[in-house]
């Protein structure tokens, strides 16, 4: 099988996340590792890969995933101001918005992970401007867990999902 892995990544994360797909395919054909500009059309899957804005991926990648037609797609991501499976699916339902119906999703993995610290000064500055001290709190605690990921726990999650593809 041809797989392509396209992914856009900041701090590491989604490129580790990548990693390990890579890793998992290793019996399969990668044919393209890397970002959006990458040539997928020979692929017979193609792992879709992104850091999260506003509860969506990345502009690179919306831009990506609007341009295929007639794929098997797995969606795989991180995300830093969120986690849990509600959270994570509210990110899935958006991504999928930008994705052609000719196409089919075959998979998704999402877990926190760390989050570019000009970005997380901003957010707290307008948490802490806008929100009550309970709210900040909380925000600050997912922020500081989520620099721990994605950890071994995850990679193995990810490995489990791929597995059931």
């Amino acid at each position: 099988m041809k797989i392509s892995i396209a992914f856009d990544s900041i701090t590491g994360n989604t490129e580790k996340l990548a990693q390990e797909i890579s890793k998992a395919c290793k019996y399969n054909d990668v044919i393209s590792y890397g970002d959006t500009t990458q040539d997928v059309s020979k692929a017979d899957v193609i792992f879709a890969g992104s850091y999260t804005e506003n509860k969506d991926f990345s502009g690179k990648m919306k831009t990506f995933l609007k341009s295929l037609k007639n794929q098997k797609i797995f969606l795989f991501g991180t995300c830093g101001f969120g986690n849990g499976k509600e959270y994570y699916n509210e990110i899935l339902n958006n991504v999928k918005k930008h994705i052609s119906s000719s196409n089919e999703i075959i998979g998704s993995f999402i877990c926190q992970g760390e989050v570019e610290q000009e970005t997380k000064d901003k957010f707290l500055k307008d948490v802490r401007r806008n929100k009550k001290v309970s709210e900040v709190k909380k925000y600050i605690n997912n922020i500081e867990l989520a620099e721990k990921h994605p950890n071994e726990d995850d990679l193995f999650a990810l490995d489990e999902t791929l597995r059931r593809v």
